[in-house]
């Protein structure tokens, strides 16, 4: 927001430096970004009169020009710009003077005459090509209004002000209006803004009887007012109108549509005229776009409204997308002669939508989205329709047409003394507070000792709590004046929290076994999002404005983002890799709106665990290499339950021979496999194998407490056993019987061969184990082992039919 030093000066009694002004500014927490000076190293810049013209004799574009400067003689300069006409007064910079971008202007000749000066367009002078009114867009600037020559041009361009620009926040959307920053500028200095009210008188018309109105979702339009002014003159706006509007950035238009914009920057309330004639149906409908209709915006660019958008309508075709723009078709020009005046409320979350969907952002859709003063619309669209009366000669008809009236009502907060005392450290008074409030514009009841009822008006929206109270103190009191105290508290040492050491202790883990940590992002496509899931009844959670395909949803997995980190590998000649990810999924139910987010761990191997060497030949990674990875991790962690791997044929981005669900006891917890050949291809990727763990459970589960216990005094002893079973029957099932029939000294079970061929009956394998016994107390005899082999054979031949070999 560019705001002007003496715009500010006409509301209230300022005497300060701007420069100052903008640190003052800066340190109640509003950015001034910079103070620009539009005279700023220009000099010796005057009016001129151009008394006659004549064309060059060595040019058929070029005039030679007579110019009254204020000095004796009248000044020979040639100039080249087509709209320059004897007559006119215009803007000379004399030989010697400095013009924008500091060019020095120089007596010269031109194709052989004599120049003495230049005579300038606004451009030349410093003024940006986007506030440069149309007309003088590719020529001279005219002045039309009376000026004395030979004077400085500065103060009848408006250049001799100061331009603040105030770097906003979206939470204070009030000084995006010249009252609102006068409210708050007014604060610093102790100073209460004054405001003229506008004359306004009406005639005998009804404004009802030209035009119905009406709102159909009020629920998104809680305010909209409107006025209609007839018998209008299009012209130029007088020359305070467009000093006030070039000085804030926009470029003058017409008085009718310079008006409002003027309204707007000094309320901070978007105005908008149509032109009545061209409301063929005489009727303004508010309501929600509906699927398919178009319209062209004023910038003359089509638009295919969306359903979530809020359009003004004749009662059936859109003339405007509410709160954004306006609609060509009721474009007001030079032949309009009734124009009817638009203030209204708009929901800012529908604007903000609307703005972004169509890439229509406007000084209108802001202020909408930030917030307005709710209690000062009629206001503005009083003030407006009162300008249109003194600048375009038109006629007010009687009364407000309202489609839907909202009632402002001030945020009252109670708050003491001593709570703003205690917060912020100081010893304020009563008096001091109440002051730092009513300079603010708030109303102010004492109905205690310290006991503060605060009247916040609409404009402050940001303000609804006693924090906001004490935060508004703190910035008009000064943040430099606040003492600096340290806070009283208790030291204690800093310790991370169980999850915390969890998550540490797992990454050092999948480190220390050769893994490295990457970092994938949590947004991916649908498709990907799908796979790997922990669950098959979670749903998904897409974003309402991705900022591509590619990132719309978020992830249920860590594996995707593995893969894909491979992929990019792999495209790059790294084939060799042992990766690792800990991050969060979000998973929910159908029906939940927000997603939880849960722990998840996951790794991926490829390629090769170690080349070629003297000592031996290279090692691929396969599901037994990562599982090795696994039940190290896992048992680091001393769970209760044992830890298991059951088959699963049924995940259908893994290799359903090379596929097992990982349970710690009875508990799920997660999954390890080979990627399924069909997958790895959409990947781009070789044969890969993953796993990945819900921590979030893993953290939950009992664990046991380690207890040392002292070297056993007395020998173990090894029996070995092979059994002949059929292929169906695995390994974790007969380590179950053994377990359970092994008897308490049953210290380790060793599955140290497996063989199936010559000599074994087809459909079945033979494995072989070594068992362990050991007595803590004693020396195991011969017997006891042999009886607790015996009740193990007799268990396995009965349960699993196995054939002792």
């Amino acid at each position: 927001m560019k705001i002007s030093y003496k715009w500010l000066q006409e509301y209230i009694n300022l005497n300060e430096n701007p420069d100052v002004l903008a640190d003052k500014v800066s340190l109640t927490g509003i950015e001034v970004a910079g103070v620009r000076y539009p005279d700023k190293g220009l000099k010796k810049i005057v009016v001129g009169h151009v008394n006659s013209i004549e064309p060059h004799p060595d040019s058929d574009h070029l005039n030679i020009c007579q110019v009254e400067v204020g000095e004796s003689e009248p000044y020979q300069i040639v100039c080249g710009a087509p709209n320059v006409a004897a007559g006119q007064d215009v803007i000379v910079a004399l030989p010697g003077s400095r013009i924008a971008n500091n060019v020095k202007i120089k007596k010269s000749k031109m194709r052989g005459v004599e120049s003495k000066g230049m005579i300038c367009a606004l451009q030349e002078i410093g003024f940006p090509d986007n506030v440069v009114p149309k007309e003088y867009a590719n020529g001279i600037y005219v002045f039309t209004e009376p000026v004395k020559v030979g004077e400085p041009v500065f103060k009848y361009l408006g250049m001799d002000d100061a331009i603040l620009d105030f770097d906003i926040t979206p939470n204070r959307a009030d000084t995006l209006g010249m009252h609102g920053t006068a409210w708050e500028v007014g604060a610093m200095y102790h100073e209460k803004p004054t405001f003229k009210q506008p004359e306004l008188t009406e005639t005998n018309t009804k404004a009802q009887d030209l035009l119905r109105v009406s709102v159909e979702n009020k629920a998104v339009v809680p305010g909209y007012y409107l006025r209609i002014v007839e018998n209008v003159q299009i012209k130029p706006s007088p020359m305070w109108l467009q000093i006030h509007l070039w000085n804030a950035g926009i470029r003058p238009i017409n008085n009718v549509v310079d008006i409002t914009n003027y309204i707007m920057l000094a309320y901070g309330q978007p105005m908008h005229a149509f032109d009545y004639d061209k409301l063929t149906r005489k009727e303004i409908l508010v309501r929600d776009a509906k699927a398919g209709e178009v319209i062209t915006s004023l910038d003359g660019e089509g638009h295919q409204l969306d359903p979530e958008d809020i359009v003004i309508t004749d009662g059936v075709i859109p003339t405007g997308i509410a709160g954004v723009m306006g609609g060509l078709d009721s474009e007001i020009t030079a032949s309009s002669k009734t124009v009817v005046l638009e203030a209204a409320v708009f929901n800012g979350t529908r604007i903000r939508k609307t703005a972004q969907r169509h890439n229509l952002r406007t000084d209108a859709s802001t202020r909408f989205e930030k917030g307005i003063d709710t209690a000062s619309v009629t206001d503005a669209l009083n003030a407006a329709a009162s300008l249109l009366a003194q600048l375009a000669d038109g006629a007010v008809a009687q009364g407000i047409l309202v489609g839907n009236d909202i009632q402002p009502k001030d945020a009252v907060i109670a708050i003491r003394l001593a709570r703003i005392n205690h917060i912020l450290g100081t010893e304020l008074t009563l008096p001091q507070v109440q002051a730092i409030f009513e300079n603010l514009g708030f109303g102010v009841t004492i109905s205690d000792t310290d006991l503060m009822t605060v009247s916040v008006p609409p404009r402050r929206w940001d303000i609804s709590i006693e924090a906001d109270l004490v935060e508004e103190v703190a910035r008009m009191y000064g943040y430099d004046n606040l003492p600096a105290t340290l806070p009283k508290i208790a030291m204690t040492p800093g310790k991370f929290n169980p999850q915390q050491r969890f998550i540490r202790r797992s990454k050092t883990l999948l480190q220390s076994a050769g893994l490295s940590e990457v970092i994938s992002y949590a947004l991916t496509t649908r498709a990907k999002a799908q796979q790997f899931t922990m669950t098959a009844d979670t749903a998904l959670t897409k974003l309402d404005w991705p900022m591509t395909e590619d990132h719309a949803y978020l992830r249920l997995n860590l594996v995707s983002g593995l893969l894909n980190d491979i992929a990019y590998n792999v495209a790059r000649n790294q084939t060799d890799l042992a990766i690792y990810e800990q991050g969060r999924a979000f998973t929910k139910k159908a029906g939940q709106i927000r997603p939880i987010e849960r722990e998840y761990l996951a790794g991926a191997v490829t390629g090769l665990v170690s080349g070629d060497n003297w000592a031996q030949g290279k090692q691929v990674v396969d599901f037994y290499y990562l599982k090795g990875i696994l039940d190290t991790y896992l048992a680091d962690h001393d769970y209760t339950g044992d830890i298991s791997y059951v088959a699963n044929t049924d995940r259908p981005e893994l290799h359903p021979g090379r596929c097992a669900d990982v349970y710690v006891g009875e508990q799920f917890v997660g999954f390890i496999g080979q990627v399924h050949p069909a997958t790895a291809k959409a990947y781009a990727i070789p044969e890969t194998y993953v796993f990945q763990l819900d921590l979030s459970t893993l953290l939950a589960l009992p664990t046991t407490t380690l207890v040392s216990q002292s070297a056993p005094k007395y020998p173990a002893t090894s029996r070995d056993i092979a059994v002949l079973l059929p292929d169906t029957v695995t390994n974790a099932q007969v380590e179950a019987i053994i377990k359970r029939r092994g008897g308490q000294h049953l210290q380790n079970i060793h599955l140290f061969d497996v063989y199936a061929g010559k000599n074994i009956e087809a459909g079945h394998k033979s494995l072989a184990y070594s068992l362990t016994f050991q007595n803590p107390e004693a020396t195991l005899t011969e017997s006891e082992i042999n009886e607790q082999m015996t009740h193990i054979i007799a268990y396995l031949t009965e349960t699993l039919h196995a054939e002792i070999r």
